[in-house]
This record gives C-alpha cells, sequence and structure tokens, in this order.
C-alpha cells in the first residue's frame, strides 16, 4: 500500500519539484540583477542616514570580504523581494487545483491583504521610522564624537527594521483571522492586553538586539498595531458566539 501511495503521489511529486525549479530560477535571476545593481541599491538604502547626518561623508568595512558579503545578502534580499510574487504565483499554481471555489477565493484574499500589509509595514519602515531613528542617533555626533559606521552592520540594521515592520503591520490582520476562523474569542485579545504589551516589548527589543532607544520606537508603534487590531477584530470578527451543545432545558 505505501508503494501504490507513493504512485499516486508522484504527479504532485514531479509538478513541485517542477514548481521549486522554477522558484529558484527566478531567485537567481533577480538576485543577479539586484547585484549587478548593487552600488545603486546600496546608495539608495544608504540616502535615509545622509539625509540624517549629511557630514558622514561615507561608510567603511574592515574585513577583506566584508564589503563583498554585505552586497550579496543585500541581492539575495532584493532579489528575494522581487521574485516573491512570481513565487507565491507558483505556490498558487500547484495548490490551486486541489482547492474548492470558495477556498480559492479565501486563498486570494489572504495572501493579497498580507501582501499589502507587509508591504506598507516595509515602506513605512524606509521612509517614516528609519529616518526619523537616524536622525535620533546620529545626534550624539559631535566634534568629539565622530561616528565610523560600518557598511554590513548599516545593511542589516536597516534591512532588520524594514522585515520587522513588515512583519508587525501584519498583526492586526492576523488578529482579525483567529477572530473569523473562531480559534479565540473576540474579547481574548482586549482581556490579555498586558500579557501582550509585554510579549511586544520583548519581541521588539529582540529585534533591535538589545538597543533600548530602539527597542521603545519600535515598541509604540507595535502597540498602535495591537489596539488596530482589537478594532478591527470588533468591526470584521463577525460573531464568535459558538452553537450550543446543551439541549432545550426542561420546561
Amino acid at each position: 500500500m505505501m508503494f501504490e501511495a507513493l504512485e499516486q503521489f508522484r504527479p504532485h511529486q514531479e509538478e513541485l519539484r517542477r514548481r521549486l525549479i522554477h522558484c529558484f530560477l527566478a531567485l537567481a535571476l533577480t538576485s543577479t540583477v539586484a547585484y549587478l545593481c548593487k552600488d545603486q541599491i546600496a546608495a539608495w538604502c544608504m540616502q535615509p542616514l545622509y539625509q540624517a547626518y549629511p557630514q558622514l561623508g561615507k561608510l567603511v568595512y574592515t574585513k577583506l570580504t566584508e564589503a563583498f558579503l554585505s552586497y550579496l545578502k543585500l541581492s539575495l534580499l532584493v532579489g528575494l523581494i522581487a521574485a516573491l510574487p512570481f513565487m507565491l504565483y507558483q505556490c498558487w499554481l500547484f495548490i490551486a487545483p486541489g482547492l474548492l471555489d470558495h477556498e480559492k477565493r479565501t486563498v486570494r484574499a489572504i495572501v493579497l491583504w498580507a501582501t499589502l500589509l507587509f508591504a506598507a509595514g516595509g515602506l513605512f519602515a524606509f521612509f517614516i521610522v528609519l529616518p526619523r531613528m537616524l536622525h535620533y542617533f546620529m545626534s550624539y555626533a559631535s566634534p568629539t564624537l565622530q561616528p565610523m559606521l560600518k557598511l554590513g552592520l548599516y545593511l542589516t540594521f536597516a534591512a532588520r527594521m524594514i522585515l520587522a515592520f513588515g512583519i508587525a503591520f501584519e498583526i492586526p490582520f492576523l488578529m482579525v483571522m483567529a477572530i473569523r476562523t473562531r480559534l479565540i474569542q473576540k474579547d481574548h485579545f482586549r482581556k490579555k492586553r498586558l500579557y501582550f504589551y509585554i510579549a511586544i516589548v520583548i519581541l521588539a527589543f529582540l529585534l533591535t538586539t538589545g538597543e533600548l532607544t530602539a527597542t521603545i520606537l519600535l515598541s509604540f508603534p507595535l502597540f498602535g498595531l495591537y489596539e488596530a487590531g482589537i478594532i478591527a477584530g470588533g468591526v470584521f470578527g463577525g460573531t464568535t458566539n459558538r452553537p450550543s451543545t446543551e439541549g432545550p432545558s426542561a420546561a
């Protein structure tokens, strides 16, 4: 029976392998193009830093391989972002034949909203949060304290902030989905607000690698997103009253 099951799964295995190969080729292509444009991409990423502190002039690197590895990681990240729509489409082509019509509509809605919220979080981080954070951190520079920032560390910091806010913007969506699917009651997030606030502070602390000021600057937007999720859950969560399993009461 096991061999029969394997034979039945073989067409799906071949289809999965083909889709994975397409995703890998797309990632390789977009990452290669990004690496060819690495100087322009790096300059665009460093623009908020130079706007926050124009006197900086340039970044430095202290290891022979640091610049190469920094550009390589940047190219892979940009390539992944660029190839993500195509990769999601390949995943859709693999799972769509086995879904019903209403399941297809649900999956499309989830992917659409999750993608839009992640993109909104990344753009908010890059154009709003990151410049203000950099302006604050660079305000410590003085005639007796000259900043000498490393290329790799700055790009890692910027990428971490963009990814953190991209994921954070998913919080209201995930809260609404948890309520709509009846995994939790509608008032759960309101009742457990304090515990979730503590978890948010810990998460912000980990994402900012222990920087106290950065932790505070990241925590407050996350608090706002959490409250937005509570409001959205109340508006779009529908009813979570489960049908009673008790029989009719005796007269």
